[in-house]
Parts: C-alpha cells; sequence; structure tokens
C-alpha cells in the first residue's frame, strides 16, 4: 500500500473491527498477525490467521454491511486502515494493486468454495 502511511498499533487480544458492526474500510496489515473469529466469546470459532501484506474488512467497499466477523490482534499488530477512495487513489497510481487485490479475493473465494463442497454444498 505504500510505505509512508504509518497504521495503528494493536495490542494482544485487542479488537480491530467488530462482528454486527457496520464498516466503511478494509484494513492492511504491515507488520505482525491478527486472528479472524466468529461467535460470542464462549463459543467463538477462528476462522484464519493473518499476518504482514494480508488485509481484511474489504467487503464494506463495496457496499455497507454488517462485519461479518471479530478481528483482533495476536501479539503487537501494526494495521493500516483504508477507505475507498484512498484504496482508488493507490490503484490508479499502481494497477498491480487491484490485480494483487483480485487474486487474493479468487484465492479467498476458491478456498470457501471447496468448503461448502466439502461440508456437501448449501441446503
Amino acid at each position: 500500500m505504500g510505505h509512508g502511511d504509518l497504521g495503528t498499533t494493536y495490542r494482544d487480544g485487542e479488537q480491530i473491527v467488530h462482528e454486527g458492526e457496520v464498516g466503511r474500510c478494509m484494513y492492511v496489515i504491515q507488520a505482525g498477525r491478527v486472528e479472524v473469529i466468529h461467535g460470542d466469546d464462549g463459543d467463538a470459532q477462528r476462522l484464519a490467521v493473518l499476518g504482514e501484506g494480508d488485509f481484511f474488512g474489504e467487503m464494506a467497499l463495496f457496499g455497507e454491511a454488517a462485519r461479518s466477523a471479530t478481528v483482533r490482534a495476536i501479539g503487537d499488530a501494526r494495521v493500516l486502515k483504508v477507505d475507498k477512495r484512498t484504496l482508488l487513489r493507490r490503484i490508479h497510481e499502481d494497477p498491480m494493486l487491484a490485480l494483487n487485490l483480485l487474486e487474493s479475493l479468487s484465492a479467498r473465494i476458491r478456498r470457501l468454495n471447496e468448503q461448502v463442497t466439502r461440508l456437501g454444498g448449501i441446503p
């Protein structure tokens, strides 16, 4: 995303986004790791662990919707918040960014499709 932008540092266990809240930004991990969790604390399910260069919350850029999961830091994590206008400006400066984003999203969709198939399809 460019090195001039310093993100926010979150401490171990600190929440970056909360499931159910409405967001308008996506996030890019600059350093450290985060975990993506779904459900309440007593019944929380870890969906993924993301590291440097990974992003999350991107669906908020393509229509206002409630966050589908909670994301919190594992150890210290530095995360950059990116709104739609900033993303479009960056893509204009570096079209490869759009390609990288599409590749990552495609890989995610492929993984989800495999999971759905393994679980016996959508009811």
